[in-house]
């Protein structure tokens, strides 16, 4: 290859590799599996429910399958729950035998055995 022609084909490389890298993070993000690249600004508000005795705050993504959800009971207990993903769940059984499952869309279920 003529000298002349070799930085425009490293440019073109290293073109392709950036792009490739971008492509492949964006949709990393999209499905959910890469949410620590989820910047703060993405995520809504945090809102609260209860279950049984347990305070729950929940927020999801605006721009993702993503969910988190924080539980307490007064002090003594607390769980953190995510489910990132199209079809993630994440499930926590507490003492007590109360499970919890929390989904993507941010919907949280609490089930006594």
């Amino acid at each position: 290859m003529p000298p002349e022609r070799r930085p425009r084909a490293a440019a073109v490389t290293g073109f392709a590799v950036a792009a490739a890298l971008l492509v492949f993070t964006a949709f990393g993000i999209h499905r959910g599996t890469a949410p620590g690249l989820l910047p703060e600004s993405s995520w809504g508000a945090w809102r609260q429910e209860e279950i049984g005795h347990w305070s729950a705050h929940i927020r999801v993504s605006r721009w993702t399958h993503a969910a988190e959800a924080e539980i307490h009971w007064g002090k003594a207990e607390q769980i953190s729950l995510r489910a990132y993903g199209d079809a993630d769940r994440d499930t926590s059984v507490m003492n007590g035998g109360i499970t919890f499952t929390l989904t993507p869309e941010g919907r949280l279920t609490g089930s006594h055995p």
